[in-house]
C-alpha cells in the first residue's frame, strides 16, 4: 500500500526546473514540467548512477513528412550525468532501449501543498 509524504510546496518547484527530494531511504526527482510536476527514482539502472542530478533537455525526432530531424520534447528528457542514458521524465522510458523503464511516482498538488505518493 503507498503511502503520501508532503514534500514542499508548489513555489518550491519552480517550472523548468527540478530537485531530489528523500522519503525514508528513497532519492526521487521531482521535475516541473509545463507546471505539471513528475517524479523518477534517482538511480540509472546502467551503472546505478544519479540520474536525477543530470540535466534536462529534449531530444532529436524524425519526422515522417518531411524526412528531417527535429527538436522536441524540450525538458522533458532527463540524461544520467555518469554516461549518459536518456529518459523521458513523464514516462520513466528509456530512449536508447525501449524495455528498460523507470518506475514513476505519482505527484498530487493540494492547494499550496506538494504530495508525493510512494
Amino acid at each position: 500500500m503507498s503511502q503520501r509524504y508532503e514534500i514542499g510546496s508548489v513555489n518550491d518547484f519552480p517550472i523548468g526546473q527540478h530537485r531530489i527530494v528523500e522519503i525514508k531511504t528513497r532519492k526521487i526527482g521531482i521535475f516541473n514540467i509545463d507546471g505539471e510536476l513528475h517524479a523518477l527514482p534517482n538511480i540509472c539502472p546502467h551503472q546505478i548512477g544519479p540520474l536525477c542530478e543530470g540535466k534536462t533537455s529534449g531530444t532529436l525526432k524524425m519526422d515522417k513528412e518531411s524526412w528531417k530531424l527535429q527538436w522536441s520534447e524540450e525538458g522533458q528528457i532527463v540524461t544520467c550525468p555518469w554516461h549518459g542514458m536518456e529518459f523521458r521524465v513523464k514516462t520513466g522510458e528509456c530512449l536508447a532501449y525501449s524495455k528498460i523503464k523507470l518506475r514513476t511516482y505519482k505527484v498530487i498538488c493540494e492547494n499550496d501543498r506538494v504530495l508525493l505518493e510512494v
